[in-house]
């Protein structure tokens, strides 16, 4: 079954020819929206195409064509364009709507699986969506035929996606919800801590004090400054475990001997996915953030990045 609807997939890419090619420039240029229509198994697909253009840059919705036959034709608008989706290109609810549909100018798109259909030679633009043969063993329920449109109209809304210059910023725009929009929305300015949340320590205090420090702040680090308030250092529960690995009695060194140097920053307007991809090079569980002089401002832990679902 599932080699018969891989066939019909691959099936499709010598059909990529002037008919997708046009079925592109008109949905590119449409001054409306793209309206995609189907019935049955046909509009099921129909209603995920339209998802995809609107969630990928081309405004789409889906009409049911038993309802535009009742007043939803009261949806479509003069400047859209109409993706008609039936394997058979004889869909009696779809065939109804054609009048309509001419009466006021619109460009009507076909994904069809006969070329030779009423809808087929009543559209301005037809696709072949035809498949050998269904995967159902009855060769009844539609299988590999739904498959093979529900592919075609994706690659319609990639292609569209492309030329459009599409954004993974634009992306986030139209996903605010769930974790794609998390991944993408976020930036460390919101999810960073600040004011009396930041860990921060002088590099000339005794070691003893850094770890009430990292204690009191409860982010496994703390931040180390020189006298004017600049950057100059971290202390993080590794450092700790390294440093007493080698039977180094620390408590009441400066914290200068034992700091990392240098540590990894990050700006406060850069996405947390970004902070994420730091973390994940360098392994390391915290990022500081610091202003245009160097003094630390803040600081984001991997777990605020757990917690907002970045991860």
């Amino acid at each position: 079954m599932l080699q018969i609807e891989a066939e019909a997939i691959l099936a499709l890419i010598p059909k990529l020819d002037a008919q997708f090619d046009r079925a592109i420039e008109v949905i590119r240029d449409c001054r409306g929206r793209v309206v995609l229509t189907g019935m049955g198994k046909s509009g099921s697909v129909a209603q995920k195409i339209a998802s995809t253009m609107a969630g990928t840059g081309t405004p789409a919705f889906f009409l049911h064509p038993a309802e535009g036959g009742h007043g939803d034709l009261g949806m479509l608008v003069r400047g859209d364009v109409v993706i008609a989706v039936s394997n058979s290109g004889e869909t009696d609810e779809l065939v109804g709507l054609l009048p309509a549909i001419k009466r006021l100018g619109l460009t009507l798109i076909a994904l069809v699986g006969d070329t030779a259909s009423t809808i087929a030679r009543q559209s301005d633009v037809v696709i072949d969506v035809g498949v050998a043969k269904e995967a159902c063993p009855l060769a009844l329920a539609p299988t590999a035929s739904t498959t093979a449109a529900l592919a075609m109209g994706d690659a319609l809304a990639v292609v569209l996606l492309e030329q459009r210059g599409f954004t993974e910023a634009d992306f986030a725009l139209l996903h605010p919800a769930g974790s794609l929009g998390r991944r993408l929305l976020w930036q460390v300015r919101d999810l960073m801590h600040i004011g009396e949340q930041l860990p921060i320590i002088g590099q000339d205090t005794l070691m003893s004090d850094a770890l009430a420090e990292i204690s009191r702040k409860r982010l496994g680090m703390t931040a180390v400054v020189d006298g004017a308030g600049i950057l100059t250092g971290i202390i993080t529960d590794g450092d700790l475990r390294r440093t007493l690995q080698k039977g180094i009695d620390l408590l009441q060194r400066p914290v200068r001997d034992c700091m990392t140097p240098h540590p990894r920053t990050i700006d406060k307007d850069a996405l947390a996915a970004g902070a994420l991809e730091v973390m994940e090079r360098h392994a390391v569980t915290s990022l500081l953030i610091v202003d245009p002089e160097g003094r630390p401002e803040g600081v984001i832990h991997l777990h605020d990045l757990l917690r907002a679902g970045v991860v």
